[in-house]
C-alpha cells in the first residue's frame, strides 16, 4: 500500500477509489434521509436498523470514518505535491484556459466540506453515539410519541432544522458539495481508467448525481424547516 502511495499515479488512483466509495455512501445516506419526507415511520425504522445493526455500527461505520479521513488527507497531500512540483511560477497564467474553476479550487471546496462535515457530526452523529454508548441506550426509538428515552430519529431531524441559520449552513454546505462533485465524479472515474466509449453517458450521469443529490439534501432541510413545528 505504501508503495502505491509513493507514486503520483498511485495516489490519484487511491484518491479516486476513496471518492467512489464516499459517493456510494452519500447515495445511500440520501436514500434513507429522503424517507423522512416521504414516510417518517419508514425513516424511523430504517434509521433504527442502521443505528443498531452490529455490522453497520462496528464494521461499516469504522470503514466509513477511515474512508473520510483518508480522502481528505490524500486530497491535501495531492495538493501539496502538485504545488511543490511546479518549478516555474506563472505570474500571468490564464487558469481558465487550462482548467475549470472547479478543478482549480477542489482543495477549497473540499476544505469547506470538511468543516461542514464536522458540524454535521456534531449535530447528528455525536448525539447518537452519546445516546447509545454513553447513556447506554441501544434500543433506539420507533414510537415518535415517546420522547423520554432513545434517539428520536425523525423528531430529532425536524428539530435540528428549525433554526434558519442551520438550514442556511446546510444549503451552502451542499452547494459546495455539488461543486466538488461536478469535477470529482468524472475525475475519479478517469483516474481508475473509465475513459472510454461510455464517457459521454458517464458525464451525463455525473451531472445528474452531482447536482441532484445535493439538491435533494437541500430540499430535505428546507422541507423540515417549513413544515416542522416551530
Amino acid at each position: 500500500m505504501s508503495g502505491i502511495l509513493n507514486s503520483s499515479i498511485g495516489r490519484k488512483f487511491a484518491m479516486a477509489l476513496s471518492a467512489l466509495f464516499l459517493m456510494v455512501f452519500i447515495l445511500q445516506h440520501f436514500a434513507i434521509n429522503i424517507l423522512s419526507v416521504l414516510s417518517p415511520d419508514t425513516f424511523n425504522k430504517a434509521s433504527h436498523f442502521m443505528g443498531t445493526f452490529w455490522a453497520v455500527q462496528y464494521i461499516l461505520q469504522a470503514v466509513l470514518i477511515l474512508g473520510v479521513i483518508f480522502h481528505f488527507v490524500m486530497g491535501f497531500v495531492l495538493e501539496i505535491k502538485n504545488k511543490s512540483a511546479r518549478n516555474v511560477s506563472y505570474a500571468k497564467n490564464n487558469g481558465n484556459a487550462n482548467s475549470s474553476w472547479m478543478s482549480r479550487n477542489m482543495i477549497w471546496s473540499g476544505g469547506f466540506i470538511l468543516v461542514f462535515l464536522v458540524i454535521h457530526f456534531i449535530d447528528f452523529w455525536i448525539p447518537e453515539i452519546n445516546t447509545k454508548f454513553v447513556a447506554g441506550d441501544m434500543s433506539g426509538l420507533i414510537d415518535p410519541t415517546n420522547l423520554e428515552s432513545g434517539f428520536r430519529y425523525h423528531e430529532e431531524l425536524v428539530h435540528k432544522f428549525e433554526p434558519i441559520w442551520r438550514v442556511a449552513l446546510y444549503c451552502v454546505g451542499f452547494t459546495f458539495l455539488a461543486l466538488h462533485l461536478l469535477h470529482g465524479f468524472g475525475s475519479a472515474f478517469q483516474s481508475v481508467g473509465a475513459n472510454n466509449k461510455y464517457t459521454i453517458a458517464l458525464k451525463g450521469v455525473s451531472k445528474v448525481y452531482s447536482i441532484g443529490i445535493p439538491a435533494g439534501f437541500i430540499f430535505i432541510a428546507l422541507f423540515h424547516h417549513f413544515t416542522g413545528t416551530h
